[in-house]
């Protein structure tokens, strides 16, 4: 066992999958995360890892008809509020080819992207928007909150023969975790259960999952917290969240998103569809206000869930 920070284990998965297959290629902007320790940039940028002007339509337009050529490239966004620049392409083109083409066109892309707030960053570069995508037939999302999980998420993502869109929040890239030597991969659309609980499901996505572990330890002595991490929302896990939801008979959903339109109220749904009759109070969601991030340090983390609030609400739910 070795411990590696998520950035690095992200960056040991990329390595990975550009030996495994000679089209796997990497292009974006300021490709940093891979000129650090083992200079994937260095030893693949001959002809496999580009840097990119400022130009999202440009490269992820580029990076769509390579994929639908026969290549499988990984394009990086600096910043996830910057896909705006090239949702045609991402919407589009690259969600519909397979399906306009009758079967005949694959597009093996994926879209590598850092999101979420608690960087001081404001509105510009702190936005969550995983909605956008699972509201997009034909895209695949992941948003893995573990060094292990986001870089076996990111070689199945590589192989899978779709477009995905993986979403990395940045305050985890120096989360570290004890990780073993060798391949693993982790499948699209199987949730893990981060926390055994009894009394309430919190089902918590990306950075959220740091935090409800958190708030399940600090209720350790009053209540008992099971926290589920879908790993992917689409596919989503709805069996496993619903499995979680007939033990504990309650269900709160914790993003950073802003609540209203968020990936919460489509797992609220599907649990009350399929298992309405296990739910012994309602069903909540905890995510952003919803206005503009704010630069202030106060006024965002008084917009983002924080640990302190999931205590809240778990306590409010379990009491109901």
């Amino acid at each position: 066992m070795r411990e590696l920070t998520y950035a690095a284990a992200v960056s040991e998965g990329l390595r990975e999958e550009m030996e495994h297959d000679e089209n796997v290629f990497l292009i974006g902007e300021d490709l940093g995360s891979v000129r650090e320790a083992d200079d994937l940039f260095a030893e693949f940028r001959r002809h496999r890892v580009w840097q990119t002007p400022i130009s999202e339509s440009g490269f992820v337009g580029l990076a769509v008809g390579a994929a639908a050529a026969g290549l499988r490239p990984v394009v990086d966004i600096l910043y996830c509020d910057f896909v705006t620049v090239a949702m045609d392409q991402i919407c589009n083109q690259a969600a519909k080819m397979h399906l306009m083409s009758g079967g005949s066109v694959k597009v093996p892309l994926v879209i590598k992207t850092p999101a979420g707030g608690g960087t001081r960053e404001a509105a510009h570069h702190s936005q969550s928007l995983e909605a956008w995508f699972i509201h997009t037939p034909g895209l695949k999302v992941v948003m893995p909150s573990t060094p292990y999980d986001a870089k076996g998420l990111l070689k199945s993502s590589v192989r899978d023969d779709g477009p995905v869109v993986f979403v990395q929040h940045r305050l985890l890239r120096r989360q570290t975790q004890e990780l073993p030597e060798g391949e693993w991969l982790v499948p699209l659309g199987e949730a893990d259960v981060k926390r055994e609980g009894e009394d309430i499901t919190v089902v918590a996505i990306s950075y959220a999952v740091t935090k409800a572990l958190a708030a399940a330890e600090a209720l350790r002595d009053e209540i008992s917290v099971e926290v589920v991490d879908p790993r992917s929302l689409v596919p989503l896990d709805t069996d496993a969240i619903l499995s979680s939801v007939r033990k504990t008979g309650r269900l709160l959903v914790v993003h950073e998103a802003p609540e209203r339109g968020g990936v919460g109220a489509e797992i609220l749904r599907r649990v009350v569809t399929e298992g309405f009759a296990e739910l012994k109070a309602p069903p909540g969601v905890l995510g952003s206000a919803n206005v503009p991030m704010p630069y202030s340090p106060p006024l965002e983390d008084a917009c983002i869930p924080q640990t302190r609030d999931i205590i809240h609400a778990v306590r409010e739910m379990v009491s109901a």
